[in-house]
């Protein structure tokens, strides 16, 4: 039996999919912000007992094959600003980086930078006086509250004066010293020539490396513990995966709606989609993409809060509205986000001490939930505790009825949304909206409506399709080298070739069991940039001779894809039966009761029309007036709109 489980790690939930050889299962934990080591084997532990019956941890890690993990986590840390304070050392002739740097968002590095900066001549750390200025610069640093440090110089020799700068600090602050600040210089990550995309790189990765390492390692020695036979293997935001000792902490960012993304490829081949917007509504954040004619949007130079950094990256709009996203009243309008309630203490219905209002408060309150089944019937929900938080935050100050604040907020949420939908997407009359996540589902139609979609799609794993789309990933190593000199390719390929065996080697990959891909890229400065594999002898085209830069990618790709899914379709048959009613607040109707439509009860082809709820164990969805839903052969949904 093939045994594998995939992880998702949210900012609310925690998600994991089971794939045991043709079945698929999952569950869902809590997830502990202030160690997430103990959400992830408490979900390891839920999983088990979902395999076998009963807990059974120790078995599972002798059992298991891979175990594949995403997070949010670097995400939701970006959108609500919670990091360590960086120190930024530039080159003295770059005094006008900071602002260049700001231009591209000056509230990002207003919250990683500030006016924590210092500037040192690069002849002066390659000269006599080098050792006295660094350690003045990194002193005035921490001095300021810096507890960690970026160097990027700038010229056509960085690398040079950065190596410099390196052996003075390790000379003067030595690593096994309590008092050593971690540096990190920007040429470690990448040689990429614009010295703002590269610093910009150095900040994000420095501000999530801590997090990410502290849970990461120590998740890795939980599992050895255990003595299971294959290494932990992260899921990237570039769509592979790699152990936890050969990935970089912005390669992280991001990296669960990835494994969204890789879910909506495979849904929207396997129904013949051509263009379908995807919307993964998470706890903290609403991560936006889009699929267009056979694949999803990647660049080359990424982008991290709309800031452009070094690596290629999914074209993914993270907005701070979520199943936890906070609710307020600011000069008489609703705001949502981009602050969370999280996990801890969660929405006020959780009962953990939450007293803020969020849209999981006002589904319970407006009766989309039923509070003996929500989250498979493991969470009990506290409806006088949601009232209160609506009441004193959305209502009060509004100045009107509790049901008027539930429908306004409702509103606003579904708005806020659809608002994200336009300024990432394009969207045309074939538009196919994608809806998963926890909280996907639950106000799908409602953004539809507002963004002009007719029709909308919600898997049948909507619950963990992030963890269920990082099942596809593959292992991989890549690297990326600006070259200097065309002459220097074929020793520069050979040297990305020996550092390629040797990581993928630590990867567990044998050399023969692992396939080379290489290109160049040349960027002509004009927007213009140039791509050709490299077959056979290595050549730089004479095509690339006006180049500003030439670039060397070589990726080590070790294969775990499995065969592709077989088509499925929605096609009516005949109509569903409803499960029970529940008594819900419709807009223009009040409170009325409509029919509630449990999933797992629902044959192929099953339909029916809005206003109603669909549900399973860890979703539920609003069948809006003016809507049908119709099961498939392959157990999804499409909600439709009619005419």
């Amino acid at each position: 039996m093939s045994l594998q489980i995939n992880i998702d790690n949210g900012g609310t939930l925690t998600d994991i999919c089971i794939l045991s050889d043709d079945q698929v299962r999952k569950t869902k934990v809590l997830t502990t912000p202030y160690d997430l080591s103990k959400c992830f084997f408490e979900g390891l532990t839920k999983a088990s007992g979902v395999l076998y019956g009963a807990p059974d941890v120790k078995r599972l890690l002798e059992e298991v094959d891979l175990i594949r993990y995403s997070t949010t986590q670097g995400t939701n840390a970006i959108c609500e600003r919670k990091g360590p304070r960086l120190g930024l050392i530039l080159d003295a002739g770059a005094r006008d980086l900071p602002s260049r740097l700001a231009a591209h968002d000056q509230d990002v590095f207003e919250a990683l930078v500030g006016d924590r900066i210092a500037y040192l001549d690069a002849a002066v750390v390659t000269g006599a006086d080098a050792d006295v200025e660094v350690v003045k610069a990194i002193n005035t640093l921490t001095a300021a509250g810096a507890n960690r440090l970026v160097v990027s110089f700038g010229g056509a020799d960085f690398q040079s004066v950065e190596n410099a700068f390196r052996l003075v600090a390790l000379r003067k602050y030595p690593r096994h010293l309590l008092g050593a600040v971690p540096i990190l210089y920007g040429s470690d990550l990448t040689t990429d020539t614009d010295g703002e995309r590269r610093t910009w790189t150095a900040l994000i990765n420095s501000f999530l490396h801590p997090s990410m390492e502290a849970f990461l390692f120590n998740a890795e020695n939980r599992l050895r513990a255990y003595r299971t036979k294959n290494p932990l293997l992260i899921f990237r935001n570039d769509g592979d995966a790699s152990r936890v000792a050969k990935t970089i902490a912005i390669k992280t960012y991001s990296s669960g709606p990835r494994g969204g993304m890789e879910g909506v490829k495979a849904f929207s081949r396997r129904y013949g989609f051509t263009d379908s917007v995807s919307i993964d509504v998470g706890g903290t954040t609403t991560d936006i993409g889009q699929y267009k004619d056979g694949t999803v949007t990647e660049v080359r130079r990424g982008h991290v809060e709309g800031i452009s950094v070094s690596f290629p990256l999914c074209e993914i709009l993270s907005a701070g509205a979520g199943g936890s996203s906070i609710f307020k009243v600011v000069d008489g309008r609703i705001v949502i986000g981009p602050e969370s309630v999280g996990a801890v203490p969660g929405p006020a219905c959780f009962g953990r001490g939450g007293q803020q209002a969020t849209i999981t408060d006002a589904s319970l309150l407006s009766g989309l939930f039923d509070p003996a089944s929500y989250f498979g019937g493991g969470m009990g929900l506290d409806l006088d505790r949601a009232a209160a938080a609506v009441t004193a935050n959305i209502a009060t100050p509004l100045g009107v009825s509790l049901d008027d604040a539930l429908l306004r907020m409702e509103f606003a949420y579904e708005e806020k949304i659809a608002a994200e939908l336009h300024r990432f997407t394009r969207i045309s009359p074939e538009t196919v909206m994608l809806a998963f996540g926890g909280a996907g589902p639950l106000n799908a139609c409602g953004v539809a409506d507002k963004a002009g979609i007719r029709r909308v799609a919600i898997p049948q794993m909507a619950a963990v399709f992030s963890a269920y789309g990082i099942g596809a990933c593959d292992i991989s190593q890549r690297y990326q080298v600006t070259l200097a000199d065309p002459a220097d390719l074929g020793k520069t390929l050979e040297t990305l070739r020996v550092k390629a065996a040797r990581d993928m080697f630590a990867e567990g990959c044998a050399e023969g069991t692992y396939a080379i891909e290489a290109r160049l890229n040349a960027d002509f400065g004009d927007g213009r940039v140039e791509s050709v594999a490299l077959d056979g002898t290595p050549q730089v085209p004479a095509a690339f001779a006006g180049a500003r830069s030439v670039e060397l990618e070589l990726k080590a790709v070790k294969s775990l894809r499995a065969a592709g899914e077989k088509a499925a379709a929605f096609a009516p048959g005949a109509p569903a039966t409803a499960h029970g009613k529940r008594h819900v607040l419709i807009r223009d109707h009040g409170r009325i009761d409509v029919p509630v439509y449990r999933l797992a009860d629902l044959a192929e082809g099953a339909f029916a029309s809005g206003p109603a709820i669909l549900e399973e164990d860890y979703f539920t969805c609003r069948v809006p007036d003016g809507w049908q839903f119709v099961i498939s052969d392959a157990g999804d949904i499409l909600l439709s709109r009619k005419d």
